[in-house]
């Protein structure tokens, strides 16, 4: 541990990541207006065992305990997302007093504990008055996510300074327009195309409006995006071209339109084919810097054509294509456990962005908790996981990439969208009956290797 922890830059930062809907719960109180997903998880079938985020982790009324956690854990920095509906509980207009006190009280909580709170904007919880007037389909939605975003920065210009605009924008859009198995339950091809287009193109229009609104010196903003690498089964050119358009819509269309402005050749070929009527001009006319690039990374996607089959549902244009097992160990996603990916997935961000320093903004790992009969949780799994990819990660450091800091996911179990609560990947157990907190082993080591960084840079250590 000491070893792989004293490889780190003496100025890395070391956080948690949550997201609203998923830790929340509180979904009804104080003026919240209802999300996308309110209302898609309470449709039957939808989610794991009719799972909502009704309650979720409480983390409404127990912020202030999980901040305690938090610092106990020794993390510099925590991200979390804000609900828009929380704020704009008809997404537009009014402001809710009730939430800009809330996420006023829990960043001067963070603050007071020494923690930077690291800000996302959206994290697919659109509110459901937005979806009603046609959500992400509709160009006005560009326009409702800088009001938004300028009510944030307004709300808490003074306490945050890292902003991101988006999470996972291709999850938002293709998982929830094209696949149709997230909010808000689209299942059309060219309706993922759409969404991409207005998600991204608010993400550049938010900016310099996030950049004039409460000004600090030190506001850094960015976007988060999931770099999954995307590899053929077998070297055979069906297997390649069903993995090639699926990269396209999982990476470069979204690395490209952040940091170019621009849209690859495949997914313009990909318009084409499915009649998407979207102006590319205006988001190259828009486009706007940005000062981070947040990566999140869980695992390789791998692809096989099989004649026959009608694709996978998020990938549209690759028909044939299935997913191909990845070797070795699962989690209990079902995903590899492969931390050279991280590092494949963060060359291409810095070849992609070479001039901007890189977060690792979500990396973690789902297996099924045991609870002894002391309370305690024993995952050494999970230890497993964070330390080969920490280890990825300065490996790829160590070859020029500008990677600044590491947010393991996540900080508490919780909702996890439509698996429901049957997936844990916290470093602190969540009693869904009694909301109890438990600090994992995981969390102890992360615990422990932080304070292993710090000796080793002369920061002191717990």
């Amino acid at each position: 541990m000491d070893r792989l922890a004293a490889r780190f830059p003496a100025d890395f930062s070391w956080g948690v990541a949550t997201s609203a809907y998923q830790i929340e719960g509180g979904a009804a109180e104080d003026g919240r207006g209802p999300s996308i997903w309110d209302t898609f998880s309470h449709i039957p079938g939808r989610t794991a065992n009719g799972d909502t985020g009704d309650v979720a982790a409480d983390h409404y009324h127990r912020y202030r305990e999980d901040v305690e956690i938090m610092a106990s854990l020794g993390v510099d920095s925590y991200r979390f997302s804000i609900s828009w509906s929380r704020l704009l509980p008809e997404g537009t207009g009014r402001v809710n007093s009730a939430g800009v006190e809330f996420y006023r009280n829990l960043t001067e909580e963070l603050l007071e504990a020494g923690i930077t709170p690291f800000v996302t904007l959206y994290h697919w919880d659109l509110p459901q008055a937005l979806q009603d007037r046609g959500g992400w389909l509709e160009p006005a939605s560009v326009d409702w996510f800088v009001e938004y975003a300028t009510v944030a920065k307004e709300a808490l210009g003074d306490v945050v300074t890292f902003w991101t605009t988006h999470n996972e924008p291709w999850c938002a859009a293709f998982l929830g327009h094209s696949a149709g198995v997230f909010a808000p339950g689209i299942a059309e091809p060219a309706a993922g195309f759409v969404a991409a287009h207005h998600i991204m193109l608010s993400h550049h229009r938010a900016v310099p409006a996030l950049r004039s609104t409460r000004p600090h010196p030190d506001d850094r903003f960015g976007i988060v995006l999931n770099v999954i690498p995307a590899l053929p089964a077998t070297d055979d050119p069906a297997d390649r071209e069903v993995a090639r358009i699926a990269d396209a819509i999982h990476n470069e269309l979204f690395l490209q339109t952040a940091v170019d402005g621009t849209y690859p050749e495949a997914i313009l070929e990909l318009h084409d084919r499915f009649g998407v009527d979207v102006d590319v001009e205006e988001m190259a006319a828009a486009r706007a810097d940005i000062d981070l690039l947040g990566v999140n990374y869980y695992n390789i996607n791998r692809f096989r054509y099989e004649e026959g089959s009608g694709g996978i549902g998020e990938f549209p244009g690759a028909e044939g294509a299935v997913w191909a097992n990845p070797p070795g160990e699962l989690t209990d996603m079902g995903w590899g456990v492969e931390p050279e990916g991280l590092g494949m997935a963060l060359g291409r961000a810095a070849a992609t962005a070479p001039d901007l320093p890189i977060y690792v903004t979500e990396n973690g790992s789902a297996y099924p908790d045991t609870v002894s009969p002391d309370g305690s949780v024993d995952d050494p799994r999970r230890i497993a996981y964070l330390e080969a990819h920490l280890e990825a990660i300065v490996d790829a450091i160590d070859e020029g990439v500008d990677v600044r800091g590491y947010f393991a996911w996540s900080l508490l179990d919780n909702f996890e969208w439509a698996r429901g609560y049957d997936i844990r990947f916290g470093l602190v157990r969540v009693d869904y009956d009694t909301l109890e907190r438990t600090v994992k082993s995981s969390g102890r080591w992360y615990r422990d290797f932080i304070a292993a960084y710090r000796r080793s840079h002369g920061r002191g250590g717990q």
